[in-house]
């Protein structure tokens, strides 16, 4: 059993091992947390909290994300969708989907994209796409607000590292 008792550390990253990881995500209080995990750290993402990053209760807050940032989210999708049916491009689109690289690597980004060739390489049905299997999307996007500072950051260098050719 899962001890969600304690007081866990979200929005900064945490030195830990994949084992570490892959338990403390997990925890049911995370169901709707977004997980990172590059360079032997991990970052879990909730909206609420305090500034410093943690709940003011025995576990994370998760409130509704704000009318900025939904407007913002919903904006650029749209716009990157006009944009590649105009120029004729084959483009999929992942709304906050799951990527990992079992023992390395996990992301889950705002938005993210597979274009041209790469478009339809992800089937149907794929649930935690595997990097080991399939390669990285070719564009990533975060719409930011308070994870600015991380996004531009350890974000940006895990991206890169990834080879994922537009941020």
């Amino acid at each position: 059993m899962i001890n969600t008792s304690t007081k866990s550390i979200v929005n900064t990253w945490v030195s830990a091992t994949w084992d570490e990881y892959l338990k403390e995500i997990q925890n049911p209080i995370y169901k709707k947390a977004k997980g990172y995990y590059y360079n032997s750290e991990y970052r879990i993402e909730m909206t609420g909290g305090n500034a410093d990053g943690q709940s003011a209760y025995s576990t994370p807050v998760l409130t509704p994300i704000g009318n900025d940032h939904s407007r913002d989210h919903s904006t650029i999708t749209h716009a990157v969708y006009l944009f590649a049916t105009f120029k004729n491009i084959p483009l999929n689109i992942q709304d906050n989907c799951s990527y990992r690289k079992p023992n390395v690597i996990e992301l889950q980004p705002d938005l993210s994209c597979y274009v041209g060739d790469n478009a339809d390489v992800i089937p149907y049905g794929t649930g935690i796409v595997d990097l080991s299997q399939y390669p990285a999307p070719n564009l990533v996007i975060e719409v930011s607000n308070t994870s600015l500072s991380d996004d531009l950051g350890k974000k940006r260098l895990l991206y890169e590292d990834l080879g994922i050719t537009e941020y």
